[in-house]
């Protein structure tokens, strides 16, 4: 136990308490990223089930005036109007399987006078900052929709507000400033009637994403700097080693040189 007195060195025990401190943080974001798994999972199980669904009126799901909750996304809802492409904006900077784009979003004026934001999916286009005006028109007339419910982006600063018939983030509390009518809350991802030119948004990725094989990092990150302290506290006691031995045997050979022979 002499060896290891130095652990008890005002720099080692600096130099543990990092280790525990670190240590603790690495399990801990381990933890959270097991607890986002969790999530995921949740969520994914919540999906497939409303994929699975038939189509259910709008108005059953969300009434006028309503948020779209976060357990009613991706709900299948259907609803009855007609397109006013005149508000219609283009969403930029969108990409799909590599290629440059823009959704494009399209008012649907409901039969109670209101409107329901339709995103009517992907169209390919030159990565530029001007929105297109070659986008394929919707269906004329009165025509029944089908898609996925969705909620209202997030995203902050002037993102889903309109600017140049363009938006950067999908959010009706955005758009609505711009139409003479209430928009319903959130918007639906089409999925029929397509035309051509306008690609329907894909079915939502279900995998479990990255977070197990992060949490394991974050434990492994932990383990990593215990086993570090462990491995130059080692070496340290090696070391001290070796200048003792160095120092016994230099003493060694100066008590044999002011020794005299008899």
């Amino acid at each position: 136990m002499r060896e290891l007195r130095f652990l008890a060195s005002a720099r080692w025990i600096g130099f543990a308490v990092f280790v525990v401190a670190l240590s603790a943080v690495c399990i801990q974001l381990g933890i959270w990223q097991f607890h986002k798994l969790e999530d995921r999972q949740v969520r994914n199980d919540l999906v497939r089930q409303h994929l699975a669904e038939e189509p259910v009126p709008l108005d059953d799901v969300v009434p006028a005036g309503d948020d779209v909750a976060a357990d009613q996304e991706w709900t299948v809802v259907s609803a009855t109007g007609t397109f006013d492409v005149d508000a219609q904006v283009t969403v930029k900077f969108v990409s799909r399987d590599g290629r440059p784009g823009v959704d494009v979003l399209t008012p649907l004026r409901l039969e109670d006078g209101t409107a329901l934001l339709v995103d009517r999916g992907f169209v390919e286009t030159l990565r530029t900052n001007t929105a297109p005006e070659d986008v394929p028109e919707p269906p004329s007339g009165t025509v029944e929709v089908t898609g996925w419910l969705r909620v209202d982006s997030t995203a902050g600063g002037q993102a889903t507000f309109v600017n140049e018939g363009q938006v950067r983030a999908i959010s009706s509390r955005g758009i609505a400033e711009t139409v003479p009518y209430e928009l319903r809350r959130g918007y639906l991802n089409l999925q029929s009637p397509t035309v051509d030119g306008v690609e329907a948004e894909p079915r939502p990725d279900l995998g479990q994403g990255p977070h197990f094989f992060y949490g394991l990092q974050w434990w492994f990150f932990a383990a990593l700097a215990i086993v570090g302290y462990g491995w130059f506290a080692r070496a340290e006691r090696q070391e001290r080693r070796k200048v003792a031995a160095r120092e016994a045997r230099a003493a060694d050979a100066t008590d044999r040189e002011v020794t005299p022979a008899r």
